[in-house]
């Protein structure tokens, strides 16, 4: 089966991949895009692989507080220029998203979107801490990031707030550093 410039440009719109890997999985397929694409993810996770042992020291903390519910995912990869890309920065807030939804084990749901973002963005990337909270009836919570120099979270503090007749207490519920 034969295949166009254009095939070439279909498969890497959707994969992401370079122009002479998606010639090379269209040969390797028979023009195939179905299983060219799988091709190009089978050789990605092998790639993925080989960065298993490097530092993943950068990332993003994200956070979202819905009503009484509050969550913080810490999505790490080894460079800033990852951890500042659309990709990286959709992918965190689906799952803090997620977390709120339906609590801290439901980041297993989207552990084929991880593995694409490692493929697309070829670099180690794994999550970090995952928390969720949620406030008592009668409670707030309410969040503080501290951002420092438009580098990014390097803080962030969620405060529970009591109402009471005579006033309001505060108290500390957790802070996250990244």
């Amino acid at each position: 089966m034969s295949f166009t410039a254009k095939d070439v440009q279909a498969l890497r719109q959707s994969s992401g991949a370079g122009m002479m890997d998606c010639k090379k999985a269209l040969e390797e397929n028979g023009g195939d895009i179905e299983a060219a694409k799988q091709w190009l993810r089978e050789k990605g996770l092998a790639a993925s692989a080989k960065r298993d042992d490097r530092d993943s020291a950068q990332g993003i903390v994200a956070l979202q507080i819905k009503g009484n519910v509050g969550a913080i995912v810490k999505l790490k990869c080894e460079t800033d220029f990852v951890a500042a890309s659309e990709h990286f920065l959709a992918e965190s807030t689906a799952l803090v998203e997620l977390v709120i939804a339906k609590g801290e084990a439901a980041v297993a749901e989207r552990s084929a979107q991880l593995e694409d973002l490692k493929i697309l963005l070829k670099e180690k990337i794994e999550l970090g801490d995952i928390v969720r909270f949620e406030a008592a009836s009668g409670n707030v919570l309410d969040s503080y990031i501290h951002i420092q120099g438009g580098r990014g979270v390097n803080g962030i503090q969620i405060v529970r707030w009591i109402g009471r007749s005579i006033g309001v207490s505060m108290g500390l519920v957790g802070v996250f550093f990244s």
